[in-house]
């Protein structure tokens, strides 16, 4: 029964309000900025953009709304700058609010020229989306010289994820559907798991062995994918550029420390990994040794890797972090002399201890989780995210979060 429940929502592709994302630029209309929606492929950013679109349409008057679709064959012409700022310029109303759209930007070539160049004249409101391998935060500051906000989305959280299979009431099988499933909607119009992973499959290979390779002119895919099917299989893991190109090497990818370290900012960049740098609590400085990579959606990793070293304990620890990174929070691993926190998560003056676990129910297991965070001297909130399947609890001052429960903030 609960098989034709998820066939059946599955079946009907549905489209959700991403009302946080969706607030944040609403929060942003009127601001001189150029505001630019990045994230990995398929993550929604078009999408957000067109409920904006409706959004203004619905609420505002005396606008003039100009929309590029730079993936619309009725736009191909416009894929020459000159051409784009034309156009732009002959689609404005005097005495309006006028608003640019310009979506897949990347697609027209010196597209900065043109964007820089309409931005300078100060009557227009922009909104940029473009593909996230060419239009990369290290890129922003080079590509525009105007001043620019980045609204960063992400694959869909587990609430997103609820409120899409809205008829599942059981919140255990819309969890466990999660971990597997993952945060990139669009696979979720499919009927079978393999057409499912197949979608994913395509999003990610896209990504790595096309877009990556064309945007650094890699000569060699290869180690670039091994890299990352082995980030994807060591997440939570302590990883450092000298440690990966031996072990690479070991397994017939030869390679070294530079390429590694090279091709690691590159999948950063583009947003699949996140890097998560380390944070000595007792003496309050970073450490720059070695960090973690927290893959951008859980659902690759299974599409990818399968089942093979599903370390649940891991996925969830990756799930959280990405969690975090949504809510706002920057977020480090902690050391306390030789031992690990799993996360700090800062904002403004908020600061948050975390450790992450699959199954908690064993004395041992749970021993080993709370006994770092007891020795954390700080009055700074101290909590424990697993898999307990209970309401929130506390030990010795330590708040014990379902994961669940947590991830849709109950």
């Amino acid at each position: 029964m609960k098989k034709n429940k998820v066939l059946k929502a599955s079946a009907d592709m549905k489209t959700i309000v991403r009302n946080k994302y969706l607030s944040r630029i609403i929060d942003l209309n009127g601001t001189p900025d150029i505001k630019i929606i990045t994230g990995i492929r398929r993550s929604g950013k078009s999408k957000l953009m067109q409920s904006y679109i409706q959004y203004l349409n619905e609420n505002l008057e005396n606008i003039n709304i100009i929309f590029i679709d730079f993936m619309n064959l009725d736009y191909e012409y416009l894929k020459e700058y000159h051409a784009l700022h034309s156009y732009v310029e002959e689609h404005y109303e005097e005495g309006k609010t006028n608003y640019l759209f310009i979506d897949e930007v990347q697609m027209c070539p010196n597209f900065e020229l043109a964007v820089n160049s309409l931005y300078s004249k100060g009557k227009y409101d922009i909104y940029i989306t473009g593909s996230n391998a060419f239009l990369l935060s290290a890129d922003l500051a080079t590509l525009f010289t105007g001043r620019y906000i980045e609204i960063h989305v992400f694959p869909f959280s587990f609430q997103e994820y609820c409120q899409y299979y809205s008829e599942i009431s059981d919140i255990d099988e819309l969890f466990d559907g999660y971990v597997v499933k993952g945060g990139l909607a669009g696979s979720y119009a499919y009927k079978t798991e393999k057409d499912r992973t197949n979608y994913i499959k395509e999003v990610y290979e896209t990504i790595v062995t096309r877009d990556l390779v064309q945007k650094y002119a890699l000569p060699d895919t290869m180690v670039l994918q091994r890299l990352s099917e082995f980030l994807m299989d060591n997440i939570s893991n302590l990883t450092s550029p000298n440690k990966v190109s031996e072990l690479l090497t070991e397994n017939i990818t030869k390679t070294n420390h530079v390429t590694v370290g090279k091709y690691i900012k590159y999948l950063c960049n583009a947003f699949v990994f996140y890097d998560i740098k380390r944070y000595d609590i007792r003496g309050k400085k970073y450490l720059e040794s070695s960090e973690k990579f927290y893959l951008c959606d859980a659902g690759i990793r299974y599409a990818i890797l399968g089942s093979r070293n599903m370390d649940y304990g891991r996925v969830y620890e990756n799930i959280v972090c990405l969690e975090l990174l949504r809510r706002g929070y920057d977020v480090y691993v902690g050391k306390l002399y030789q031992k690990e926190i799993d996360f700090v998560a800062q904002k403004d003056s908020e600061k948050i201890y975390i450790q992450v676990s699959d199954n908690i129910s064993g004395e041992d297991t749970f021993k080993r989780e709370y006994t770092p965070l007891l020795q954390i001297r700080d009055s700074y909130p101290k909590m424990i995210i697993a898999r307990t399947k209970h309401p929130v609890y506390s030990y010795e001052g330590i708040k014990i979060y379902d994961i669940a429960d947590w991830l849709i903030e109950k």
